[in-house]
């Protein structure tokens, strides 16, 4: 009888062993399946939006920028750039904004950017966004900057979460800061990389030339600039160029008031560029101040090296791919291809 019930609880023992190993093996392999459901599922999201490695769409992170801080969940699809060189940086990365400011020239967009712009919604000009536009658009990110949009940023930043550049025309800063709240960091830095590689190709392949002192000029229908530290300025300096005498102030650049500042112009090189709509006008004035005898006394006129340059690659656009497109002028203009 005893030996009976004994065995009996043995048997029963046994069961009651199994039905526990049974069950934990279960809840390991339903574990193991929902993270791998989940990683799928994360892998996927990050190949739609190519930004493998970057955040996925349920973290969020903090972007810091010209005007603070800026929380930023996932990876935003509806994008509204507000000044020029975030509507050339977008496109540069692969991504078709959702709404952009108008050009300063070649309305509505510039005309390199006109393919991967076609169908964009207009939001108003760079110095005068239309807020209700942008509201209407719903965006998940707004790309503006501090010297044009700081009065407008806390109406911003209601309608969609706003970062902020510092200035117009570092394009590197316009990159990092695009890249980081676009959640697109690794392809940011491979635009900087690829840069960074054509830079210094440039380099290698002027040799000796370098260093060349040089100025860049601007006509108007009214005046007449010198640009020192603006876009193209940056740009050259990184490239091994060096600036005359007086020019090495940190910033845009000066108006000149007489032809009797022309000889602040003289340089080995000059990089020229008229703007504005005012054609007849703007060449008048050209064709007024370079029949000056100080005119055809500098340096680069008298060496045949005064070089017409597009103003849109060299000043408006103030992007990527426009910086790229300023240093195909250069391969151009010293036969390095």
């Amino acid at each position: 009888m005893f030996k009976v019930k004994k065995k009996l609880y043995i048997y029963a023992a046994l069961i009651l062993m199994i039905s526990l190993l049974t069950g934990c093996a279960s809840g390991g392999s339903a574990e193991t399946t929902n993270t791998s459901s989940s990683a799928a599922s994360s892998n996927e999201s990050s190949n739609e939006s190519g930004t493998s490695g970057s955040a996925t769409d349920d973290q969020a992170r903090v972007v810091k920028h010209a005007m603070g801080e800026t929380t930023i969940k996932g990876t935003p699809q509806k994008i509204v750039t507000l000044f020029q060189g975030a509507n050339d940086v977008v496109v540069a990365l692969g991504v078709k904004p959702t709404g952009v400011v108008e050009s300063w020239v070649q309305q509505p967009v510039y005309e390199y950017l006109r393919a991967d712009l076609d169908g964009v919604t207009q939001v108003g000009q760079e110095s005068q966004p239309n807020l209700e536009e942008i509201n209407k658009l719903k965006p998940d990110l707004i790309i503006a900057t501090k010297i044009r949009h700081e009065e407008i940023y806390e109406q911003l930043s209601q309608i969609a979460p706003t970062v902020v550049t510092e200035t117009l025309f570092d394009w590197k800063e316009t990159v990092k800061t695009t890249g980081e709240a676009m959640n697109m960091v690794k392809q940011s830095d491979k635009l900087l990389s690829d840069w960074d590689a054509r830079v210094a190709d440039f380099k290698a392949k002027m040799g000796d030339l370098l260093p060349i002192e040089a100025t860049i000029t601007n006509f108007r229908a009214d005046q007449v600039r010198i640009f020192y530290m603006g876009y193209a300025g940056k740009i050259l300096n990184e490239l091994g160029f060096t600036r005359p005498a007086g020019h090495d102030a940190d910033t845009w650049g000066v108006e000149l008031t007489s032809k009797e500042n022309i000889p602040d112009m003289n340089a080995d090189m000059i990089f020229n560029f008229n703007s504005g709509t005012e054609t007849d006008a703007i060449q008048k004035n050209y064709d007024d101040w370079t029949s000056s005898p100080l005119w055809k006394n500098l340096d680069a006129v008298k060496n045949n090296q005064l070089i017409q340059v597009d103003e849109v690659a060299w000043n408006m656009a103030g992007g990527y791919t426009s910086a790229n497109m300023m240093l195909d002028d250069l391969y151009k203009q010293f036969n390095l291809n």
